[in-house]
């Protein structure tokens, strides 16, 4: 029993520094890449990608998801880019984050032309895949935020995309604890999915 319960408490702590070792990697590896507005400069992208968030049931966003269109907006307004890119959870007839982003990026004088939707952004892996998937779009601003940001810069720059990440770090948010944790797990989760799928773009 003890010999198992050593060979348990190893394997725990060999888990728990595999986490922790892939999380620092890619925070200290994203960290660059995630600028303040100013530090833009004068660069101009193919679009700003905002990451979908809860919705209310009444169809206005989240306080999370507010903020990040409002500085997505704020960055197209400053001509960082014509094309803002929703992208979010579409799953039902009741759930529409993407309708949601748009509408309020339409009743804050965004152009229906300089919007593109993602309709199938059901996890910050896919959303980053899709867009780079498009072929359209090769430098972008991700909108998400700073929590969030690390891992989607991760992702989106081992696709070759040319990525930069601007927070959206408006409010304090309640939850965030249980996000910062859930995060951890997510980081590790889409290491190994953007591994898998740089060695399957090699074959």
């Amino acid at each position: 029993m003890k010999k198992i319960l050593l060979i348990a408490a190893a394997f725990i702590a060999a888990c728990v520094i595999l986490v922790a070792s892939l999380n620092l990697y890619i925070v200290c590896n994203s960290s660059k890449y995630i600028l303040n507005e100013p530090d833009l400069g004068e660069d101009r992208y193919d679009c700003i990608l905002v990451l979908g968030a809860g919705i209310r049931a009444d169809g206005t966003p989240s306080d999370m998801l507010r903020d990040r269109l409002d500085t997505a907006i704020g960055l197209y307004r400053l001509g960082y880019s014509n094309v803002l890119l929703l992208s979010g959870d579409c799953s039902g007839a009741d759930y529409d984050e993407v309708s949601v982003m748009k509408n309020y990026c339409l009743a804050n004088g965004v152009s229906e032309e300089d919007i593109a939707c993602d309709n199938e952004g059901f996890s910050t892996f896919e959303s980053i895949c899709n867009t780079w998937g498009a072929d359209i779009f090769e430098r972008i601003i991700i909108v998400t935020q700073e929590y969030h940001l690390s891992r989607a810069i991760y992702i989106a720059r081992g696709l070759d995309l040319d990525a930069v990440g601007v927070s959206a770090d408006r409010n304090t948010y309640m939850g965030q604890t249980y996000r910062d944790l859930r995060e951890t797990f997510a980081r590790t989760k889409d290491f190994f999915q953007t591994v898998n799928r740089q060695m399957m773009r090699i074959k």
